[in-house]
């Protein structure tokens, strides 16, 4: 058994330096709780990046996990297995008929998504139309085409030369996105939220120009919702706040309670681009994934999360606001909010609250990003205000 503190140590002598990490042991969770080596409880208003969305240790999830691991944990998806197509059936009675595609990761999801946006785009408009255009400050993932589409060129930089075929325009800037659109597009790719910018919603009316402008260019609209999916902004999917309705839509995070789990849905008509061969995971939809799947599902709408999120969203954001010191803006949907700074203070601000057992994320140096389970209580809520507003008076 590793001695307390020992992992820290390990960390630093056996991982590679791709995290900042803060000094402090995990070990276990309940709801919005999170307790390290010592003993110590912390709320948690950063569930994993929006992963544990009914929180932590869920009963329910943890009872689907043991028991269908105890009846099979893997199997080539070269088999059928009634997880899987349960949850495949699930998704489609929330999305009206899509089609799904599991894997392991939202970037995994985003590659897919690129990969049948362009081979869609080559069957139904010509060989030349492959090209995807996305949104300055979005974020993708870190695998190279999830990265070559994510518009934050800080992140790419280190890394190029990157997969061609993308264009990257303001977020939020019909007029831009109008000009860059052409016959060789096969499809727009953007978040209907930006998660990793600092929680940028955007313009009224966005997604409903964004869908119109797809259409008259024959493209396809492309939803990341990885992060917003789920119930995390208080619908089932973010776009949901408006009339649109994707193409493709990648979802991840909180898919599998904390498992890794993604899925790239795509309507009937699109996903057909896809034959045998086109596209694989050794482990996608894997049994047990999809039982915690399930289980998550079941637990979203028995205990009322969607609806939970909206009005306790409301409730944290007009708190935010309360407390945010001179100067600052917030924003957010749902559970999913931010405060931007007016000088780049925010990871002394996290480090303040997590010296007072919050814990938040500094997403950018300017901006503290909250996205707390689904789950949290009331009183939580004005738990983790009131020492965030204590670490806004310190710093």
């Amino acid at each position: 058994m590793m001695a307390q503190g020992a992992a820290l140590d390990a960390v630093d002598a056996h991982l590679m330096p791709t995290y900042r990490r803060w000094p402090i042991e995990i070990v276990s969770g309940r709801g919005c709780r999170l307790f390290d080596s010592s003993g110590r409880s912390y709320l948690d208003l950063v569930a994993g990046i929006a992963v544990a969305g009914i929180g932590h240790a869920h009963p329910a999830v943890a009872a689907a996990v043991a028991e269908q691991a105890s009846k099979l944990v893997h199997v080539s998806n070269l088999y059928v297995t009634v997880p899987q197509a349960r949850l495949a059936e699930r998704l489609a009675g929330l999305t009206n008929g899509m089609q799904s595609f599991f894997a392991n990761s939202g970037a995994e999801a985003i590659e897919c998504s690129i990969k049948i946006a362009r081979k869609w785009g080559r069957t139904q408009k010509g060989e030349s139309s492959t090209r995807i255009v996305c949104a300055d400050g979005g974020f993708h993932g870190r695998t190279l085409g999830a990265l070559a589409a994510t518009g934050q060129p800080a992140k790419q930089a280190p890394f190029e030369p990157l997969p061609r075929g993308f264009t990257h325009v303001p977020f939020g800037d019909l007029n831009a996105l109008s000009d860059a659109m052409g016959d060789d597009v096969a499809a727009v790719l953007i978040e209907p939220v930006q998660g990793e910018a600092g929680v940028i919603v955007p313009p009224l009316g966005y997604l409903e120009a964004v869908r119109s402008i797809c259409n008259y260019w024959g493209a396809l609209m492309v939803l990341d919702e990885i992060q917003t999916g789920l119930g995390r902004t208080g619908r089932w999917f973010a776009h949901q706040h408006s009339t649109v309705t994707p193409d493709v839509m990648c979802l991840g995070k909180a898919l599998a309670g904390g498992l890794p789990m993604s899925v790239c849905l795509a309507k009937p008509e699109v996903a057909s681009a896809f034959v045998p061969g086109d596209h694989a995971s050794t482990f996608g939809g894997g049994p047990v994934q999809s039982a915690a799947a399930l289980a998550v599902l079941d637990v979203i709408e028995s205990e009322g999360l969607v609806e939970r999120a909206d009005t306790a969203g409301a409730k944290l954001l007009e708190r935010l606001t309360a407390i945010a010191p001179s100067g600052a803006r917030t924003r957010g949907l749902g559970m999913m909010v931010a405060v931007e700074l007016a000088i780049p203070m925010a990871r002394d601000v996290a480090a303040t609250a997590l010296e007072l057992g919050v814990l938040v994320n500094d997403v950018t140096p300017n901006v503290v990003r909250l996205t707390p389970p689904l789950v949290i209580a009331g009183d939580e809520i004005d738990e983790g205000l009131a020492a965030l507003e204590k670490a806004f008076d310190a710093v």
